[in-house]
């Protein structure tokens, strides 16, 4: 039996102001940092040894991979990171606040823009700071890549293309991701095969692994949250 260990970064700066934060580069709280800890805890505890290591190009993910990494002693830096894993951009809504935007486009709306499948806000302007093409973290990624906005489809149809390729042939191997909510929202329907309306039901706790098992075929046998008490409900396997 192999593993595949999913863990959304621990809670970043904007995560606590409620802001919109996409492709954003911003760090993690205090509690981000507790949260992350907690998570190599927890993995550490399952005395299995990690063969491969993946996360963003988001400062938020890379900082709660290292204290992971820090936390069951291996040499931090040791991961491959890929653009493919970002989070949802959210457009023109990036560093709005959620509670002030419900307000001005009413709860359902961005209920919506926030869980829907394939519904994008309307895009970023090219020249807000916001925008990947003038963060500096972005530089080498071809500029035909970088989106504007993005709905749930579009964050899928970059991080699933890359896991099918650069990932799930070492499936038989145990894989350690850490990612964000959206990108683990898409690599959770693809491996757990839930249609566009279940899919929206579907949270993602911050700093809690997700823990999958699959069989010598590579089949999903069970999945659980190591810390039960922060445990969102586990969709996926109803």
């Amino acid at each position: 039996m192999s593993h595949l260990i999913l863990i959304r970064h621990g809670q970043s700066e904007w995560n606590l102001q409620k802001r919109f934060t996409g492709w954003v580069d911003v760090g993690l709280t205090p509690q981000g940092k507790l949260e992350a800890c907690k998570a190599g805890e927890l993995i550490k505890e399952l005395k299995i040894n990690i063969n491969f290591f993946y996360t963003s190009y988001q400062k938020r993910a890379i900082e709660t991979l290292n204290l992971i990494l820090t936390t069951i002693r291996i040499k931090k830096n040791n991961f491959t990171k890929a653009w493919e894993l970002n989070e949802r951009h959210y457009g023109a809504l990036t560093g709005l606040n959620k509670d002030e935007m419900k307000k001005i486009y009413g709860e359902k709306q961005i209920h919506e823009f926030r869980r829907s499948w394939n519904i994008s806000p309307e895009p970023l302007n090219k020249n807000s700071p916001y925008h990947p093409l003038n963060i500096k973290t972005y530089e080498n990624i071809p500029k035909d890549k970088i989106p504007d906005t993005e709905s749930l489809k579009d964050t899928y149809n970059r991080v699933i293309p890359y896991f099918k390729k650069e990932i799930y042939s070492k499936c038989n191997k145990n894989i350690l991701i850490v990612a964000h909510g959206n990108s683990l929202r898409a690599l959770c329907k693809y491996l757990f095969k839930l249609d566009d309306i279940k899919i929206s039901d579907l949270e993602i706790p911050t700093g809690n692994p997700l823990i999958i098992d699959f069989n010598e075929k590579k089949e999903i046998k069970s999945a659980r949250y190591l810390d039960k008490d922060r445990a969102k409900n586990l969709i996926i396997l109803d």
